[in-house]
């Protein structure tokens, strides 16, 4: 049957309006829904199929509330989950999650888990490591649990470890040798210069004597033409690269408190990229209550990271005073710490040793974060105190990190990211 114009007007008119009205007003109640939970289904009339409620099951799962049970099925009380204490249920959680959303949103479910309902435990299971999304939190959390890892777990462990510190060497190697390289010394010259090393500027400038013009190559068609010229390079000049001897001395003194595990993690890696460099010395040294200097394993950073014990005190003093006494070149030296600042030794003492370095001509940084996350908590007194000595404390992002070491390495003012992190 014919349709009018008319009709056909009003037709359409009327399938737009379904469209434009309709889904968007059932989509924004799907989304209310998702995001309310399953409590919220009688007031939002939604009833969830398919792969949304296989979703929000998951979500429930973790973030759901009722009466509130811890893992073992006791009740607390409050808000809580149901997960189950077993590694399967919880094994089976994982598979869905990372079925269902994101790597990046994965990370983050992952360690709520963790924290809301102390699955860490669990984590000492092979079986659990094979499942989950590693990620520099994971890292942390598996470092603070190493001394009660079973030895069947710990090779599982190593390789979930290895997989992140690899990841983290491949964003952050390039461009911290990039950086920190300065692999040309531009005021000096040498006659015999490698291709890459050539001074075309200065080359061509010497060798204008040498000017030859070419013949044009059809005197028939370029009548008058003198032909194109071009410079013989008979001398060569170059910038001369930088000896391979060590010019600067880095000794990184990192906090391994538990707060501080994902700047642990990265400050490791960054250990084991700058000790790769030949024109860089680097020491590594980590600290609580005991000092235990990670030099001699700088070549591989999962030994680095499970060298390390997460947790316990803080005495900065006593790791300054073991770097200090390491300290054999003052002026070319960058004593990095990264800590933040929770003082559990002698405050004053510690404030002397960082004055008696920077007057040595030693180039001291504090960095109170080393890491992606938002604003670190520190000690805003010793902060202060250490700015006032003119070694400046702020957090620090792994990007950034390159540009404050190669502004420490020539003496510059440091690239501090954020006045919000100065004391």
């Amino acid at each position: 049957m014919s349709q009018t114009p008319g009709e056909t007007t009003e037709r359409t008119t009327e399938r737009t309006a379904t469209a434009s009205h309709t889904p968007p007003d059932a989509e924004r109640l799907r989304r209310w829904r998702m995001v309310l939970g399953a409590d919220s289904a009688d007031s939002t009339g939604r009833t969830l199929t398919g792969q949304d409620a296989a979703m929000d099951g998951a979500l429930d799962a973790l973030y759901g509330g009722g009466a509130g049970k811890k893992p073992n099925g006791r009740g607390t009380g409050g808000r809580s989950a149901g997960l189950g204490a077993s590694a399967p249920s919880v094994a089976r959680w994982l598979g869905d999650i990372r079925t269902y959303f994101p790597s990046s949103v994965v990370q983050v479910m992952q360690r709520d888990a963790i924290d809301r309902l102390g699955l860490s435990a669990l984590l000492l299971e092979p079986e659990m490591l094979e499942a989950v999304e590693p990620d520099v939190h994971l890292v942390g959390t598996l470092l603070s649990l190493n001394k009660a890892m079973p030895e069947t777990t710990k090779e599982t462990a190593r390789a979930v470890v290895r997989k992140v510190v690899e990841d983290l060497e491949r964003r952050l190697e390039s461009r911290t040798r990039a950086t920190l390289t300065g692999a040309l010394d531009r005021s000096a010259r040498i006659s015999r210069p490698r291709h890459r090393d050539i001074d075309w500027d200065r080359t061509i400038r010497a060798n204008l004597k040498n000017y030859l013009t070419l013949p044009a190559p059809d005197p028939a068609t370029t009548a008058g033409d003198t032909g194109a010229g071009t410079v013989v390079p008979e001398r060569l000049i170059g910038y001369g690269r930088s000896s391979l001897s060590a010019k600067k001395d880095i000794v990184l003194c990192i906090d391994q408190s538990g707060s501080m595990a994902a700047s642990v993690v990265h400050a490791s890696v960054f250990g084991a990229v700058l000790a790769s460099m030949r024109t860089l010395s680097t020491r590594l040294v980590v600290f609580d209550t005991a000092v235990v200097d990670l030099t001699d394993q700088l070549d591989d950073p999962v030994d680095v990271l499970f060298g390390t014990q997460l947790g316990g005190g803080t005495d900065i003093n006593r790791a300054l005073a073991y770097c200090q006494s390491r300290i054999t070149r003052p002026a070319d030296t960058v004593v990095v710490l990264i800590s933040d600042l929770y003082e559990g030794g002698i405050r004053d003492e510690m404030l002397k040793r960082v004055a008696a370095m920077k007057a040595s001509g030693v180039q001291f940084v504090t960095l109170l974060a080393l890491s992606d996350e938002g604003a670190p908590a520190y000690d805003h007194e010793h902060a202060a105190a250490l700015g006032a000595l003119g070694a400046p404390a702020f957090a620090c992002t792994p990007d950034l990190f390159p540009d404050v070491m190669a502004a420490a390495i020539e003496k510059r003012p440091l690239p501090i990211p954020d006045k919000e992190y100065q004391p």
